[in-house]
């Protein structure tokens, strides 16, 4: 007789799916074909609380106004190199060390586990220590959180690539982003809806709450069912991580792929200067709740729409998002140039972040489904260890030529983004298609 919770997964799946092609689980085994829907489910929840988790610790908006409530916001500029890099940089060496177990599941389940713990400490120096130690707790805290999400990001790409088949991963991140938008966008109204100053107990309670989420979702993520697969790399972690920067300059393909994924940072890096001119142009206290129901309203409506899109064409949906980040940008910065940043109107730069929003959705998701299509085996884990790494050190890097150009202007730094935008849509033009069969 037949379990009712996994006939419900079952008809729930084929919902979502369209189940009607009995050759989708062409590139995973039977035994993992049967347990999909189930698995799909898991990955999905334990995917939503975390992007829930992520709103509650945004180093862009949460995070930012608790170091200057808290009286330490010369750390502000930290928070995003930290949050981003932290968890990209050491991936080589995780991968190297994750790549050696036949089930990997546990490394993203004691990631969300770690996740939990970093937000607790969080919390725990917002209470009980004042000004710039607990300023210092917070980024020390955001240290080890960062490691710890590295160890998610590694493990999350080969488990979907076992656990789900090809034509049904685009959707399944689509989805995830989908209902964690959907659910963001009401948080985002319930917590900041009073305009005036949060207090401390408030932002103590909102870390509270977000590590409970990472909690859940390790637990969730936990009972996925992983066969075992390839195991490699036995000799020393770091030795094996050096050994795999080869990649780089064997592979043609995942060279094209990491220049292109450089290129599209444009996506991320640009959406703080959006906000710096809108602030300039208006003191109104419920912009920031302004930009966060944008940026969640974005994700919302366009995810799932991409994930469909990048089940047919992950190569696509890369060369979309760019061209829409690219467009935007220079559109604002020309705009900036000729009309001066005084535009006028305060829903100017919401509507252009709501657009940037957009992209940079597409383009992430675009990016991760090409990945995990583009390799197989162990290859997919040393492809987002090598990936993450590189980018992690060009992200602080972009990061720091970026800033200098905002001693500039804002403006100059929008149009330079723009350009480069503009040639990671190029580079993707020219990639080789690996979604298709």
């Amino acid at each position: 007789m037949q379990n009712p919770k996994t006939d419900t997964a079952d008809r729930l799946y084929n919902l979502i799916a369209n189940e009607e092609d009995a050759r989708v689980c062409t590139d995973i085994p039977d035994e993992a074909c049967r347990e999909v829907p189930r698995n799909f489910f898991l990955i999905l929840g334990s995917n939503v609380l975390t992007k829930l988790g992520d709103l509650l610790i945004s180093p862009k908006t949460v995070l930012a106004w608790l170091l200057s409530a808290i009286g330490a916001p010369a750390l502000v500029a930290w928070l995003v190199p930290i949050r981003e890099s932290g968890s990209m940089v050491p991936q080589m060496v995780i991968g190297a060390w994750v790549r050696r177990k036949p089930v990997r599941k546990w490394f993203w389940t004691l990631g969300s586990f770690g996740q939990s713990a970093s937000v607790l400490a969080m919390a725990a120096s917002v209470w009980f220590l004042e000004g710039y130690a607990a300023g210092w707790g917070v980024l020390g805290a955001l240290v080890l959180f960062s490691l710890a999400r590295g160890f998610c990001s590694i493990s999350m790409k080969d488990v979907q690539g076992k656990c789900i088949p090809k034509k049904r991963r685009g959707r399944l991140a689509g989805l995830a982003s989908t209902i964690g938008g959907s659910a963001t966008v009401v948080l985002t109204v319930v917590l900041f809806w009073d305009r005036g100053e949060p207090g401390v107990l408030f932002y103590t309670l909102l870390l509270l709450l977000a590590a409970g989420l990472w909690i859940v979702a390790g637990l969730l993520f936990a009972s996925v069912d992983e066969y075992e697969g390839e195991t490699g790399g036995g000799g020393n972690a770091l030795r094996e991580a050096v050994k795999s920067l080869s990649l780089l300059r064997d592979d043609a393909l995942f060279r094209h792929f990491v220049i292109t994924r450089a290129l599209l940072l444009c996506s991320a890096l640009a959406s703080p200067y959006f906000v710096v001119l809108a602030q300039k142009n208006t003191d109104n206290g419920w912009l920031l709740g302004v930009f966060l129901l944008a940026s969640s309203l974005a994700s919302s409506v366009s995810a799932s729409v991409w994930g469909w899109m990048a089940d047919t064409s992950s190569r696509k949906v890369m060369i979309r998002g760019g061209a829409m980040a690219s467009g935007v940008c220079l559109i604002v910065g020309i705009t900036a140039v000729v009309a001066g940043t005084d535009l006028g109107s305060v829903w100017f730069y919401p509507g252009a972040f709501f657009v940037l929003s957009i992209a940079h959705a597409g383009v992430r998701l675009g990016r991760k489904t090409y990945l995990v299509d583009m390799a197989g085996g162990n290859k997919r884990t040393d492809y987002t260890a090598v990936s993450n790494t590189v980018i992690g050190c060009l992200l602080l890097l972009t990061g720091g030529l970026t800033a200098l150009v905002s001693m500039v202007s804002n403006v100059a730094v929008i149009l330079v983004l723009g350009l480069m935008g503009l040639a990671g849509m190029l580079s993707a033009l020219r990639l080789q298609e690996v979604t298709a069969d």
